[in-house]
């Protein structure tokens, strides 16, 4: 079923509607980074940015939980960066992000492989010793070179503080052993997966907040679907068994939301292209970005 073919009730607005407008300065701006060509398995995560624009018709506006409409708010959608992949893609990526938090109080940018945290991260901030960094994601993205394996390991090579980094979701097999010392040898806060059985994911964005906005940082915020369940999100290729649940990483999108330090949400690692019939994943993406959505109407 396609947007067009959905019901119409005047009384239950659509939450896509929120978006169809071009302001320059909206304090919610949606930006899509279709990046997919640094990507250590192939994926088709280029077709995902506007897969999410598709599936925010299938949601209304208003958060029964928090008693917040969002029609009314301040939003915007800037749109596609073109050819964001490759060294020349990076440079795109960073001169058409570059000044947006002038404009703009909370920015969230649709991937794409997560090679975008890198590209929009380094973009929205040249100094990025002055940064934060939380990532909800199954692996440490500390790899060397340039891939979606690869962001953070850029960044903390450009400058951004491993003391400030905290990862949420980390899963056991993952990863490697090197770049586990990796993480820890440069400072970089873990909550695991398995430390998620303990506590919860509210506890953990809290003292993940309270790290990465250390000094009054501003923080970037980089939500790797694939740290959910793979029964949750077939769409994202690394998923394992395992991982968040859809909910879980939809409160952690709420409560980064609701937070004045949170500058710039990304949502990545979805290749719409191999998603189920129910297209379940796109539609998660899209849930997250109405519960950031949410989170920042109650900032």
């Amino acid at each position: 079923m396609t947007s067009a073919s959905l019901p119409h009730d005047p009384k239950w607005a659509r939450a896509n509607s929120l978006f169809q407008s071009k302001k320059t300065d909206a304090d919610f701006a949606l930006i899509g980074v279709p990046a997919h060509k640094a990507s250590i398995s192939p994926t088709n995560a280029d077709q995902t940015p506007d897969a999410i624009r598709t599936a925010l018709a299938r949601y209304s506006t208003y958060s029964t939980s928090a008693d917040v409409d969002l029609t009314g708010g301040s939003f915007t959608d800037l749109g596609n960066i073109d050819s964001p992949d490759g060294d020349e893609g990076v440079k795109r990526v960073s001169e058409a992000v570059n000044g947006l938090l002038n404009k703009h109080k909370l920015l969230v940018a649709l991937g794409g492989d997560n090679s975008i945290t890198y590209s929009v991260a380094s973009g929205l901030w040249p100094d990025l010793s002055k940064v934060g960094l939380i990532t909800f994601d199954a692996h440490h993205d500390l790899r060397d070179g340039k891939s979606n394996g690869s962001p953070v390991w850029q960044l903390i090579q450009a400058g951004l503080p491993g003391a400030n980094i905290v990862q949420i979701g980390i899963a056991d097999f993952a990863n490697s052993a090197e770049y586990s010392a990796r993480a820890k040898e440069n400072g970089v806060t873990v909550i695991s997966r398995s430390k998620l059985r303990t506590q919860s994911i509210a506890d953990a964005v809290k003292k993940a907040l309270e790290i990465a906005g250390n000094g009054g940082r501003e923080i970037y915020v980089d939500l790797d679907v694939d740290v959910c369940d793979r029964s949750v999100v077939p769409a994202c290729p690394a998923a394992m068994p395992g991982g968040l649940s859809a909910d879980e990483l939809r409160q952690a999108a709420f409560l980064v939301g609701a937070d004045k330090r949170v500058r710039a949400i990304d949502i990545t690692e979805i290749d719409a292209s191999k998603d189920s019939d129910d297209q379940r994943t796109v539609r998660l993406a899209a849930l997250l970005v109405l519960e950031a959505a949410a989170g920042f109407a109650t900032r």
